[in-house]
């Protein structure tokens, strides 16, 4: 006499490849192997294993970014830590007091000055040289690239002395930030952001008063909204909102210009088109070798650029 058994596939029950004591009517569209609830991955068409999902992915460019990067599985996050840092930055100087040594150390100043220690952030106009300005009373030598300085070409981009200039900087670099990441990825988007960032400081070492201090995030700023419009052209997407923030951000340039550093705008916009369009545009065969020779050059010349500007003041 035989006895029951709840074995589903002594039965002939279908049951699941990876869970044999489970009953399923359920097959893989791409193996026919069965799977059940468990173990099903929604695919195109009906339900894959985990195994043919692994494998199609391997075979696949889904997890390729338009221009050869990786895709990022949160478009947000770099954006999020650029953020972070600039806000971490503005807390500190903030925690600093009126006349801040860190916003001083931060902040771009081509030349460095001779400054009054009281706080007023008042300085000698034309002394330029920090032996000099230790024999007068009363004085500190400001820090600036000429001098040695050189950390400001990176750090003033992440530096903010005023809430409302944070504020709008980081709202703007929220709304743009992720959609150029989701394009790039990861790598490359931060490319954009800090070689672009980067020729803004340049520009400002070259155009701007010696003496004079600059910081903020809008050269970085300006530099994605370059790469989102060189992006955009290649892929003949319309640009129309882009040209309108454009438009919007030139306005409020011209608007405060005797507050507002439009040579780290023209710097960094300029800097964020020419690395978008070395990515864009590199050859698919070497596209790797070519955006990252590319990119690697345009540094260079930045850097090479820098050297000259220093030893002009120097």
């Amino acid at each position: 006499m035989t006895q029951p058994t709840d074995d589903p596939a002594a039965t002939g029950v279908p049951t699941c490849y990876r869970h044999p004591d489970r009953e399923t009517w359920i097959r893989c569209q791409r193996c026919d192997r069965p799977i059940c609830p468990d173990c099903m991955r929604d695919a195109a068409v009906g339900f894959q294993c985990p195994e043919c999902v692994k494998e199609a992915n391997k075979g696949s460019r889904q997890n390729r970014a338009l221009y050869g990067g990786e895709r990022s599985a949160d478009p947000r996050l770099t954006t999020y830590v650029l953020m972070g840092i600039s806000a971490v930055v503005w807390l500190a100087v903030t925690l600093g007091g009126s006349g801040s040594r860190l916003a001083d150390l931060l902040s771009l100043t081509p030349g460095g000055r001779c400054e009054l220690l009281d706080g007023s952030g008042r300085y000698y106009p034309g002394v330029v040289e920090q032996a000099a300005c230790a024999t007068l009373p009363g004085a500190g030598w400001h820090e600036g690239v000429a001098s040695g300085a050189w950390w400001q070409m990176v750090t003033s981009m992440f530096t903010h002395v005023d809430l409302w200039h944070l504020a709008l900087n980081l709202m703007a670099i929220y709304i743009l930030g992720p959609a150029l990441e989701g394009i790039m990825g990861r790598v490359r988007f931060l490319m954009v952001y800090l070689v672009g960032g980067l020729a803004g400081s340049v520009l400002v070492l070259w155009l701007s008063d010696s003496q004079g201090s600059t910081l903020g995030a809008s050269g970085a700023l300006y530099a994605i909204l370059g790469g989102l419009l060189v992006t955009f052209r290649k892929a003949r997407l319309d640009t129309q909102w882009l040209m309108q923030n454009l438009a919007l951000g030139v306005v409020i340039t011209v608007v405060g210009w005797r507050y507002i550093s439009w040579q780290g705008h023209l710097g960094g916009l300029l800097g964020g088109m020419a690395v978008a369009a070395i990515i864009a545009y590199a050859p698919k065969s070497r596209r790797s070798a070519v955006q990252w020779g590319g990119v690697g050059l345009v540094t260079a010349v930045l850097v090479g650029l820098s050297l000259v500007r220093v030893g002009m003041l120097t």
